[in-house]
């Protein structure tokens, strides 16, 4: 890569690594729209460019989620007993998202996806719905089944799980600050899930520009996550200075702007426009 590359790639970082902090969402949802018009510059193949964005944003959040977490673990806001019922879950979902399946869908498909749930959690945060009251957390085997789709979904997408665990949690009548600090710990077992996912599924492909790793990009993957480690606390550092109503319209209003721009590149990829 150029120095050039090399530094759009660390503003990226420093853009998403504040995210990650700020809303839980490991800065993948910011990340994989921005790696796709990079790596389309870049001139990578059309029929993997969105696989090798996915699988490098999850990757980067190995590093962005501890440095995340730590911050927000330092105020007390991580619930630590709802990551250790989620894991397990989460683990075998991410693994399934990122195996098999994923280097099955073509572009077109895993954009639309994106697309599609990113814009309905943003959807759900704006509308600001209240949980009834008296709504919890469900037994163990609801969470096994909340963590394994969480996994899943996150796996496809490229992103922490933010946009699925926030809401759910919110949904139970988990404080916003709470479940956007619990999703920033959720993170990183997602991102090893999936990333060892992407590494098999994507091993032998000739399509894969040089430097790859299955379907991880080695070279981005370093530039992003040095920067995002460094800016990580300071989004976690906001976060708890910023009231409940501001956190949810910031988070609403960053992803609908992602999922416009992933929708468009679905549909430009099934040639209807």
């Amino acid at each position: 890569m150029t120095l050039v590359q090399v530094g759009a790639l660390a503003v990226l970082g420093s853009f998403t690594g504040f995210a990650a902090g700020l809303l839980g969402i490991g800065g993948g949802m910011i990340m994989v729209p921005f790696l796709t018009f990079l790596f389309t510059m870049y001139g990578f193949p059309a029929e993997v460019v969105v696989h090798v964005a996915i699988a490098t944003s999850m990757a980067t959040i190995l590093f962005t989620s501890l440095s995340s977490v730590r911050a927000h673990h330092k105020r007390g806001a991580v619930r630590w007993d709802i990551v250790i019922t989620l894991v397990p879950g989460i683990l075998i979902g991410g693994l399934l998202g990122g195996g098999k399946l994923f280097a099955m869908l073509k572009t077109a498909w895993l954009s639309l996806i994106f697309a599609s749930f990113v814009g309905f959690s943003a959807y759900q945060m704006l509308m600001n719905k209240k949980p009834k009251p008296s709504r919890t957390l469900p037994g163990k085997v609801g969470m096994f089944g909340a963590g394994s789709f969480i996994g899943f979904l996150s796996s496809l997408v490229g992103a922490g799980g933010g946009f699925v665990s926030v809401p759910f949690m919110t949904w139970c009548n988990i404080t916003m600050h709470n479940a956007v600090a619990t999703s920033a710990a959720l993170g990183f077992p997602i991102a090893l899930a999936s990333a060892i996912g992407y590494i098999i599924s994507g091993y032998g492909n000739p399509n894969l520009p040089v430097g790859s790793l299955g379907y991880v990009y080695l070279p981005a993957l370093a530039s992003i996550a040095v920067a995002s480690v460094l800016t990580a606390p300071l989004g976690a550092k906001v976060a708890h200075q910023l009231n409940v109503a501001q956190l949810k319209r910031v988070f609403a209003l960053v992803l609908f702007c992602l999922a416009a721009y992933m929708l468009n590149k679905g549909l430009i990829s099934f040639g209807l426009y």
